[in-house]
């Protein structure tokens, strides 16, 4: 049974692949590239995990934990075998284990400002206020960074007593990157409904740069001819959304076989 998370997804693929321009980038690696694209996607319909391949749920949920602690050194994510900010730590040069004033650093605590419990209090105390934000792109902070966040901001909604997330994501990396990121703010998405009583409604993800490494185009080709299943649901339990402490099972879900694709950093 087809999902309309996995369809909107192969479209993006489809559109790369057909339309992408050929760019430079960071890595040394080139891409395909196009800009400006987004993906919507109802909670009611499941939880949004990708089904035309196997996405590795548990490394990113030890990333969102780490982002929920305000953590900032690698050794939480090795501790829990999550190795995709490893390419970027070894290229810093670094050896302390810190990569910088990243995500956790911009959530928790900004001047000494706690954005994610700002978020959740105004959610609670003023759901129809516009101003539901948080925001990781701190200029003064981006050079002391291993990488500038990809994924700068998310914006929260309250509508019908249901809360809905969209985030903002600068540079998109479609094979790998996309699946990690829509699964993670759904998953952050569910936590903020815990926390606040509401339910699960939209989540909107907008994307800047779309890109496919030219490493991962034969990959990509594969995954756009394959049909998507029914998306599982999520249990959570035990949660402490601010010390990213929370036992969460993927219930169902049943996927094609993973495509293995190199980490271009």
């Amino acid at each position: 049974m087809a999902n309309n998370l996995d369809r909107q997804y192969q479209k993006l693929l489809q559109n790369v692949l057909e339309n992408g321009k050929s760019k430079k980038d960071r890595t040394g690696t080139g891409t395909l590239s196009t800009f400006g694209a987004t993906i919507r996607h109802d909670m009611s319909e499941g939880f949004p995990i990708l089904t035309t391949k196997k996405v590795a749920f548990k490394t990113m949920v030890t990333e969102l934990k780490w982002f929920l602690r305000g953590d900032t050194n690698i050794k939480f994510l090795q501790d829990n075998n999550c190795k995709i900010w490893d390419g970027d730590y070894e290229k810093s040069g670094r050896t302390d284990g810190e990569l910088g004033p990243v995500y956790g650093k911009q959530w928790r605590d900004i001047n000494g400002i706690d954005q994610l419990e700002n978020l959740i209090t105004g959610l609670i105390s003023n759901p129809d206020s516009r101003r539901h934000l948080v925001d990781s792109w701190t200029v003064e902070d981006l050079d002391k960074m291993t990488l500038p966040p990809c994924h700068y901001s998310f914006q929260c909604y309250v509508a019908d007593g249901k809360l809905s997330l969209m985030w903002n994501q600068r540079s998109a990396d479609l094979f790998l990157g996309v699946p990690f990121n829509i699964s993670s703010y759904g998953l952050l998405l569910l936590l903020l409904c815990k926390e606040t009583r509401l339910e699960p409604g939209e989540l909107i993800g907008n994307f800047g740069d779309v890109h496919l490494y030219t490493n991962h185009l034969k990959q990509a080709a594969k995954q756009v001819n394959r049909s998507g299943f029914k998306l599982p649901l999520v249990k959570l339990s035990c949660y402490d959304i601010y010390r990213g402490d929370f036992d969460v099972e993927l219930v169902k879900y049943q996927s094609h076989s993973a495509i293995k694709a190199p980490l271009s950093n």
